[in-house]
């Protein structure tokens, strides 16, 4: 169809790709964002009837699968009447933030998921600022509204508060709810209408997806532009970019041109191209702007990168990623142990594995340090840079990890460091022993809610610093109640010097292996982290003192048999089990002058200098920690 010899497909500037949708699924952490994806996908048909399917089929990588967590992105497609919905499912931990950040950029809008009767948390707050910011339309869903204490018109209340917190737009507040169980496959138009409107499915879900989230913009007859926003790899095809069409159309078997982060452009051409189907991708030989695809043929392009014209190339703006706040070493595996369980040993081999994180993982920085065995890496938190380490480990590598760190800035002649939001959710009983805690780590209380079911929310403002440690410690003390949710939220003056574990080390003196005789003459003395029959070397940790100063002790030492001796004597032994430190227990554990050992099979705590008569005591660094100047 013509208009004065002009196609109307190149007179229109705002082309819209009616037959596509492109949205992200955003929430807290445990909100029910791929157990939704879950049915989502079910009712569409993608499945076949016959084909069995896992539940939460999106958190594909074992560590999600084993953390009940999100930690990837990840891109599927439905049809819902002949309409195309790219759906991406994002991570709801903050230490992630990065993985949301770029699946936002390849979305027209977003669906806000929010528990019942949780309500909105940190992240939520995060990844709906971040939505805002990009002028997304949101569908907002209470989900989990079979709870027993479901509180969906409180909560809802709750959002509509946060949205003007966020300096929402008059056109960004009216967006529409549903009321959803996820588990069920069920949405609902009003709460408490489950007969009224007659839900059975998530047939309003979708129509609401259709009715509130826009068409992609884009024109295919405009110079390409393909942005990347996340990688994966084939051993057939190579490396695969994952990306989405802002303008033009790109065929396979295309000349192509890669406009690199530094400004360059490389030349290189399209050997496949693929869209997304449900969990597979469906081979295709023309994409137009507005969809998200797959592309092989990329190899040397990284995340935020820009397919474009070689000869009139249009670079899009690079990703923008929020600066890491936290910091830890990486060095090899130098104990008496080294070498035994990985194959990976090698500065090289950890050099090599770094920096194909950072091809991947767009939140992470990599920096050299003194010595060419040890390496800083940051990140955004203690879980991410765990997940990165128990991900090595399962890989075949050994490393040790020194203790996190918060990365301090200088701006204007004030040195700065990170500041955090905390909610902590705890029964009332455990409110004085919360504010005790937080007022050692500098914590300031800003908000105290009571929702009346005998837990409260408390909201404190407190320097990332404070955080490390702070998880295992309230646990312990609300006897596993709490529940514990923080994200940052901005940069504030140094406070100075905080209070570090208050208890010292036992050490072991020693290499061989441990006895009970020996662990049972020690257990008075502090909580134990070996079990009897260890093998140890000298300057193992091998428990946590009772008391600030560290301990050296002999854990190999054996009972004297003499025939004076009765032979059942041995039975009195009684040993208080050992304490089995997780990856984020033992990371959070140790000090400044200790490292954590990661071998494919075992964790190990360690002083950085094994020998004791070389080794600085605890009592001397304490003293020279108190008389510092902050």
């Amino acid at each position: 169809m013509e208009m004065g010899g002009t196609p109307l497909l190149k007179q229109s500037v705002n082309f819209m790709n009616n037959a596509i949708r492109n949205i992200a699924i955003i929430a807290h952490v445990d909100h029910g964002k791929t157990t939704l994806v879950d049915a989502m996908l079910r009712q569409s048909g993608i499945f076949r009837s016959n084909q069995e399917v896992v539940e939460r089929v999106m958190d594909s990588n074992e560590l999600e699968r084993e953390r009940g967590i999100t930690i990837l992105a990840k891109n599927t497609a439905l049809f819902y009447r002949d309409i195309r919905i790219n759906i991406v499912d994002t991570p709801g931990h903050s230490d992630f933030g990065g993985e949301v950040e770029r699946a936002l950029r390849m979305v027209d809008g977003v669906l806000l998921l929010v528990d019942a009767s949780e309500g909105p948390l940190p992240q939520t707050r995060y990844v709906l600022q971040k939505a805002l910011q990009a002028k997304l339309p949101p569908i907002v869903v209470l989900n989990k509204i079979d709870r027993s204490d479901a509180r969906p018109a409180a909560v809802l209340d709750e959002i509509y508060s946060l949205f003007i917190d966020l300096d929402a737009t008059e056109d960004q507040l009216d967006f529409p709810v549903l009321y959803t169980n996820a588990k069920t496959g069920v949405a609902h138009r009003q709460w408490g209408e489950s007969s009224g409107d007659d839900a059975r499915d998530l047939t309003f879900l979708f129509d609401a997806i259709l009715n509130t989230i826009p068409p992609p913009a884009g024109d295919p007859q405009k110079t390409l532009q393909v942005q990347v926003t996340n990688l994966d790899y084939s051993d057939y095809l190579g490396r695969i970019a994952i990306a989405r069409v802002f303008e033009g159309t790109l065929h396979c078997g295309d000349q192509v041109g890669i406009a690199k982060l530094g400004g360059s452009l490389q030349t290189t051409r399209i050997s496949k191209l693929f869209t997304f189907r449900g969990l597979e991708r469906d081979e295709a030989e023309t994409v137009c702007a507005g969809d998200i695809v797959a592309i092989a043929g990329v190899e040397g392009i990284q995340i935020g990168e820009t397919l474009t014209d070689p000869e009139n190339p249009a670079p899009l703006e690079p990703l923008l990623i929020d600066e890491p706040t936290l910091a830890m070493i990486f060095t090899v595996n130098s104990s008496p142990l080294s070498g035994r369980d990985g194959h990976s040993v090698t500065s090289r081999d950890l050099r090599d594995r770094l920096q194909k994180e950072l091809l991947t993982n767009v939140s992470i920085r990599v920096e050299n340090t003194d010595t060419p065995e040890a390496f800083r890496v940051l990140g955004r938190g203690e879980l991410q840079l765990a997940i990165l380490i128990e991900t090595m480990r399962r890989e075949g590598y050994e490393l040790m990890v020194g203790k996190p760190e918060i990365v301090v800035r200088s701006e204007n002649g004030r040195r700065l460091e990170p500041l955090e939001m905390l909610v902590i959710d705890c029964p009332e009983s455990f409110i004085g022993i919360v504010m005790e805690t937080l007022g050692a780590r500098r914590g300031e209380l800003t908000q105290m809610i009571n929702h009346g079911s005998g837990r409260v929310r408390m909201e404190f403002r407190i320097p990332s610093r404070g955080l490390i440690g702070l998880r295992g410690q309230l646990l312990t003390e609300t006897r596993g109640t709490a529940l514990i949710h923080s994200i940052l939220a901005g940069w504030t003056d140094y406070v100075g010097e905080m209070a570090s574990r208050a208890t010292g080390a036992v050490v072991a003196d020693r290499g061989g292996m441990t006895t009970a005789f020996a662990l049972w003459n020690l257990q008075e003395r502090g909580v134990m982290f070996v079990a009897p029959g260890t093998e140890v070397y000298e300057g193992m940790i091998v428990g946590d003192n009772s008391r600030e100063a560290d301990m050296d002790v002999n854990v190999t030492k054996e009972k004297k048999q003499t025939n004076m001796r009765a032979s059942t004597a041995d039975e009195a032994i009684r040993l208080i089990p050992h304490r089995e430190l997780s990856l984020e227990q033992a990371i959070e554990y140790i000090a400044e002058d200790e490292y954590v050992e990661v071998t494919p099979k075992s964790l190990r705590l360690r002083k950085k200098v094994l020998d004791a008569k070389k080794r600085p005591r605890r009592w001397q660094q304490i003293r020279a920690s108190a008389e510092t100047p902050a």
